[in-house]
C-alpha cells in the first residue's frame, strides 16, 4: 500500500464502525462477497467472503483451490482506539455554555485532547415502524473543543496536574441550549425515533507527513488502524497459496476485547469452523487444520524516544529501522522462538527489516490480542508491529520505512505456504 492512500484511509476512520464500513466497500470493490453470519454458509473453493459482526468487527477470507493440505494462515489487528464516548444522555449545560458528559475508552494521553478542533462519529440506532436498526453518523464539522485552563490560573500546570476525566475533559459544544436527539436527526437528514447511540469522539487533525524529508507520519488513530489497512492490502494483493487466508480485524481491544465482538469472543473459531465445514471439513479435520495453522497479530510498539532512552529497554529499537517483532517473558505476546521464526524467515527470504522489541525489565508494557485470539483458537501465534512514538496520543508517529516493510512482510505472510509440525515449520512459497 503506497503512503498517500494509508493517509487518505486514515483521514475517513473516524470511529470502529467507519473503519468496518471502509473495509466491506473496499472488500466489494475487490469481489469479496459478503455473508451474514444470521445465514447458512455455502463456502466454495477458490473464493472470496467477508462476515461483520456488530458493525464494528470483520473477518475477511480467500479459499484455497483444493482442500489437500487445509490449514488457516491468519493476521489479525484492531478497529478501536482510546478516545471519548459520548454518554446516553450527554448534554450538560454549564455556566453559560453546553459541554457533553463523556467518558474515558481506553487508556489515552489525556492532555493530548485539549485544544484541538473535535468532533463526534459512530452509530445511532434508530426505529421506524417495528423496525429497529443502526445508521453510522460522523459530523464532518469542527465542532467540540476542550480549553486548557489558563497558567494564570493553574500555576502548577506544567508541574504535572492530574486530570479529571468527569470534570476536565468535558467538550464544549455551544454557547447556547441544545436537545441533542434533535441535533443528531438534523446530521442524519431525517426526523426518526431515536433509540439509542454509540458515539465517540475524534481529533479533527488529519494524517500527514513531517520531517525534513517526509520521512514520518503524523496521524490520529495509527494505534492500530495501520495494522487494519496494511493487513487489508495483505488480503486483497497476495497471490493464492494452499491455506485458507484470512483478515480478521476485532472492536474492543483497547478495554480488553471480552465482547461480543472482541478478540475474545467465538467471533473467530465460529468463522473457521463454519468456513471448514461448509468445505466439508468435519470436526477431527478442522483440528488437525488448527494445528499446523499459524497466526500474526499486528498492533504496533514502541521505538526509543530520542528525549527519553531510559524508557527504553537496552536493546533499543528505532523508527526507520524495520518491523518489531514483539516479545515478553510473562506472555503479553505469543512470540516466541519458534513463532517468531515465521517473521524472520520471511523477512531474510524479502529483504525485509526486523527488529526484535521487548520492554524494560522494570516496566510492565502494553498488551495486545494476540493472546486473547489464541485462548480462543489454538493457533500458533507471533505478535509484530510498527515502531511508533506518541502511542495513545490524539495524534501518533511512525515511519514511512517501516509502513513499506510491514506491507511487504503482510502480503508475503500470505504468499508463502506455512505448516506448523510439533517443533517444525515448513515453508513453501
Amino acid at each position: 500500500m503506497n503512503i498517500e492512500k494509508l493517509i487518505n484511509l486514515l483521514n475517513k476512520s473516524h470511529s470502529q464502525f467507519h473503519v468496518v464500513e471502509i473495509i466491506k466497500n473496499i472488500l466489494k470493490e475487490n469481489d469479496f462477497k459478503e455473508i451474514n453470519e444470521f445465514d447458512s454458509f455455502n463456502v466454495e473453493l477458490n473464493k472470496k467472503y467477508f462476515v461483520i459482526r456488530n458493525d464494528s468487527s470483520i473477518i475477511a477470507f480467500k479459499t484455497p483451490s483444493n482442500t489437500n493440505n487445509f490449514h488457516f494462515q491468519i493476521e489479525a489487528s484492531h478497529t478501536d482506539s482510546p478516545t471519548f464516548k459520548l454518554k446516553q444522555n450527554p448534554v450538560v449545560t454549564s455556566n453559560g455554555a453546553t459541554v457533553l458528559n463523556v467518558e474515558p475508552y481506553g487508556g489515552m494521553i489525556m492532555s493530548s485532547w485539549f485544544d484541538k478542533p473535535l468532533s463526534f462519529a459512530g452509530r445511532v440506532v434508530v426505529k421506524n415502524g417495528n423496525l429497529v436498526s443502526t445508521k453510522l453518523l460522523d459530523i464532518e464539522k469542527d465542532l467540540l473543543v476542550i480549553p486548557n485552563v489558563a497558567i494564570h490560573m493553574n500555576r502548577e500546570i506544567n508541574s504535572g496536574y492530574k486530570y479529571n476525566p468527569a470534570v476536565d475533559l468535558l467538550p464544549i459544544l455551544s454557547l447556547s441550549e441544545v436537545n441533542f436527539n434533535d441535533l443528531l436527526k438534523s446530521f442524519l437528514g431525517q426526523d426518526t425515533e431515536i433509540i439509542s447511540h454509540d458515539l465517540y469522539l475524534y481529533n479533527r487533525e488529519e494524517a500527514k507527513l513531517c520531517g525534513l524529508n517526509n520521512e514520518m507520519l503524523s496521524s490520529p488513530r495509527i494505534d492500530n488502524l495501520s495494522s487494519v489497512y496494511l493487513s487489508l492490502n495483505a488480503i486483497i494483493n497476495a497471490k493464492n497459496s494452499d491455506s485458507v487466508q484470512v483478515f480478521a480485524a476485532f472492536d474492543n481491544e483497547e478495554v480488553g476485547s471480552r465482547t461480543r465482538q472482541g478478540a475474545g469472543s467465538t467471533f473467530l473459531s465460529d468463522i473457521l469452523w463454519r468456513i471448514s465445514h461448509s468445505l466439508g471439513i468435519d470436526c477431527e479435520a478442522y483440528h488437525q487444520a488448527l494445528a499446523k495453522s499459524t497466526l500474526i497479530s499486528v498492533d504496533n510498539g514502541h521505538a526509543i524516544h530520542p528525549n527519553h532512552p531510559e524508557y527504553s529497554d537496552k536493546n533499543k529499537v528505532y523508527m526507520n529501522k524495520g518491523v518489531l517483532i514483539k516479545y515478553n517473558a510473562n506472555e503479553s505476546y505469543t512470540s516466541n522462538a519458534l513463532s517468531s521464526s515465521i517473521i524472520k524467515v520471511i523477512a531474510k527470504e524479502n529483504n525485509i527489516d526486523v527488529q526484535d522489541f521487548e520492554n524494560r525489565s522494570d516496566i510492565r508494557g502494553g498488551s495486545t490480542l494476540g493472546n486473547i485470539s489464541t485462548s480462543q483458537v489454538s493457533i500458533l501465534s507471533v505478535d509484530i508491529g510498527l515502531p511508533q512514538l506518541a502511542m495513545h496520543s490524539s495524534n501518533e508517529l511512525c515511519a514511512v520505512k517501516d509502513i513499506k516493510d510491514m506491507t511487504l512482510l503482510l502480503v508475503k505472510f500470505f504468499e508463502y505456504s506455512i505448516v506448523v509440525n510439533n517443533g517444525n515449520i515448513l515453508f513453501n512459497n
